[in-house]
Formats: C-alpha cells, structure tokens, sequence
C-alpha cells in the first residue's frame, strides 16, 4: 500500500468520519475523505463464527445456537472505524435465515444455524458474477463460517469468472470472544481485496495474515489461530503491517481461466449429479459404494490410503468400484494422507480411476459435479483434474 502524508484539514475530515462511524452503522460515507481516492470494496456476510456473538467475552467455542445474536455486516464496519481509511466499503447480507429459539421443554440444539448449501453457493456466486461487471467495484471480500469455507471459495474459483481480487475469510473465535481473531482477519481482508496485485490470482483465502488460494488451502486444526493451511504449496503471499505482498502465482485454471461458469451450470443447484465421498480404511466395505451406486450418483470420490488405494478384497471397496464403473459411475481417488499428489501410474490407468491430484475429496467432489454436468467421458474428466 502507497503511504500518504495527511493534511491537517484531511486529519480533521478522517476523524469526522470515523466518530461517524462509530456513532451508527448507517452512516459509511459514499465517497472518501477529501482527498483520497480509495478503492471500492464489497463486504458479504455469508454468516459463521465471525457473525457470532457469546454471551461472555471468554465463551469463545459455544455460540451461535438458533435464536443466538448475530453480528451484521454494517457492525463490523462500525466496530473497524479503520476501513474507512484503506477502503470505501459497502456490505451485503447473504446469511441463511436464522432459526427460531427451541421450544420451551424442547431438547437443546447441537448446533448452530446448519452447514452451506449449494442453493446459497449458487446465490452467491451469481452475485459475484454480477460484481465483476461493476465498475463501482474494486474487490469483493466474503466472510464465511470456517467449517466449509475452504470448498465454498473454491467453488467460486471454479465458477465466476472474474479478475478483480474476492478474498474470503472468517475466525475462529466469535466477535465478541476475548482475543478474538475476527477483527484483524476482516480489516486485512479489506486491505488485500484494495490491492490491485491481489486481482487474477482466482478466489483468495486470507487469515492469521497469510494469503492462499482456495484450491490448496485447508482446515487441519478444529480451534487454533494457524488452522487454514496449503499443506504442498504454502501462502502465496502475506498481508504484513506495513504492506500486502505476494510472491508467488497460482497456475492451474480458475475463475477467469475457468470453463464451469456459474450460468452454464444446471439452473436449478439440486440438478447438479450426484456425488459423494467415501473414506478408506482397513476393512472397508464395499456396500457402501454400493449403496451409493443403487442411488443414483454420477460420481463418486474415494478417499484412499497411502498415495490413493481403495481397499481390496472380495467384500471391500475394489470390487465395488468396478461393479460401479460397469454401471457408468466415474470414481476418482484422493489420498487421505493430505500431503501429495495422487500419481498417474499405469495399474491406477488400468483401473479406470482418476487420479485427483492434491485435492482434498470434498473439493474434488465440487470439481467432479462440474466436471459431470458438461461431459460423462473419463478421458475429459481426467483432463479436467490435471488441469484445475
């Protein structure tokens, strides 16, 4: 970011406009300070941990039950007073809506307001589309729930075809939790989704200050700050006090680059095929895959041992993968081991099983269901895994 030298006048209009801020959350002002050409940037809630609130300061892993209260989007620009310096933001709510408290007598809820379905994927990434239009829009950030956040940023990746940065976040701890990570995750957000260098680079993930891609970055600790990580490949860059900076481009095909946009999928997101993940292990069964094959699915993604082995035997998963292949499924195999790719070797071409690279099985299911909406040839499916 390029430093600037204030103005006593501007210190005075910066300051009218933050005490603004913190008096009301409607009061974001349309354009910048006097003398600052600030990038435009969009702020969507897609709910989660960062949209929750607990009911003491160190209550910071059970919140966010039906009825609990949330954090609005405008909330976090009146409680970041700081955006209005490094962005001119604007926020959009596209939370599920929030069920009702239980009953009274009735059993507590185990959860919070449930999982992403891929209806308000599909909601959001036709938003997104629309963004990358806007000429009054520079970046785009999303917040999300951690849980899934990595497979929703990838599916936009995959589905919007867009250059301008979109970076999504979240936290681990709610809003209101003491050391909470959510404020300095939002604000570096914000500053990575004004920096021009962030754009092009597909769908970013930005928290605890590093910067991923949605493709390679994973969850791999349930309540820790450095939970998200790309296990093979690392950040691709950091957003540091004094600046953002990246170092590295990510190749395979996203966004722009992308072939599954979002209007050439199915209209209705429950007509995406079928697909669904399967875990090995030893003694796996087989009537699982075949459960699944009386079904119905088009695919299924098979999260396989050492370098991405189903289990054999005559009763394990082997043997049903074939019964499934003679019926049309495709089957594609990851490696549960979260570290390296799954290779091309010649038995795995023999066995008509695609290889999923390093994806993780729940992004390779995302790829695979695109993948099966435009093409039911193996040979395209495999070509479409080595290129995304």
């Amino acid at each position: 970011m390029k430093l600037i030298s204030l103005s006593p006048s501007l210190v005075a209009a910066i300051a009218l406009t933050t005490s603004a801020l913190r008096g009301t959350a409607q009061e974001i002002p349309p354009i910048a300070p006097p003398g600052l050409n600030l990038p435009r940037v969009v702020l969507m809630s897609m709910g989660g941990t960062i949209a929750s609130r607990g009911d003491t300061r160190m209550n910071i892993n059970n919140y966010g039950g039906p009825g609990s209260p949330r954090v609005d989007p405008e909330h976090w620009v009146a409680d970041l007073p700081d955006l209005a310096l490094i962005a001119r933001v604007t926020t959009e709510d596209f939370r599920p809506p929030q069920p009702p408290p239980a009953a009274p007598g009735a059993p507590p809820s185990t959860g919070g307001a449930g999982g992403t379905t891929t209806e308000q994927l599909y909601k959001v990434a036709r938003r997104l589309q629309e963004l990358a239009t806007d000429d009054k829009v520079d970046g785009i950030v999303v917040t999300h729930g951690t849980n899934t956040m990595a497979e929703s940023a990838w599916f936009m990746s995959l589905t919007v075809n867009i250059k301008k940065p979109v970076v999504f976040v979240g936290s681990q701890r709610p809003w209101t939790g003491i050391s909470g990570d959510g404020p300095l995750n939002l604000y570096n957000a914000v500053r990575i989704a004004a920096t021009p260098a962030a754009g092009g680079k597909g769908v970013l993930h930005a928290m605890n200050q590093n910067i991923n891609t949605a493709r390679d970055v994973t969850k791999l600790s349930a309540y820790r700050m450095d939970t998200f990580r790309s296990i093979d490949l690392g950040v691709i860059g950091v957003a540091d006090p004094d600046r953002v900076v990246f170092y590295t481009e990510p190749l395979r095909r996203h966004t722009y680059k992308s072939e599954f946009n979002i209007a050439n999928l199915p209209a209705d997101s429950k007509a995406l095929p079928a697909v669904e993940c399967v875990y090995a292990y030893t003694e796996a069964p087989g009537y699982l895959i075949d459960a699944l094959t009386e079904h119905g699915v088009k695919g299924i993604v098979v999260d396989g041992t050492g370098a991405g082995s189903p289990t054999g035997g005559a009763t394990g998963q082997t043997e049903a993968i074939k019964r499934a292949q003679a019926k049309g499924i495709i089957v594609v195999v990851t490696a549960r081991t979260r570290g390296g790719r799954v290779q091309d070797t010649p038995r795995r071409r023999e066995s008509g099983i695609i290889p999923a690279d390093n994806l993780t099985p729940e992004k390779a299911r995302m790829l695979l269901q695109v993948a099966l909406a435009k093409t039911s040839d193996p040979k395209e499916i495999k070509r479409i895994f080595d290129e995304y």
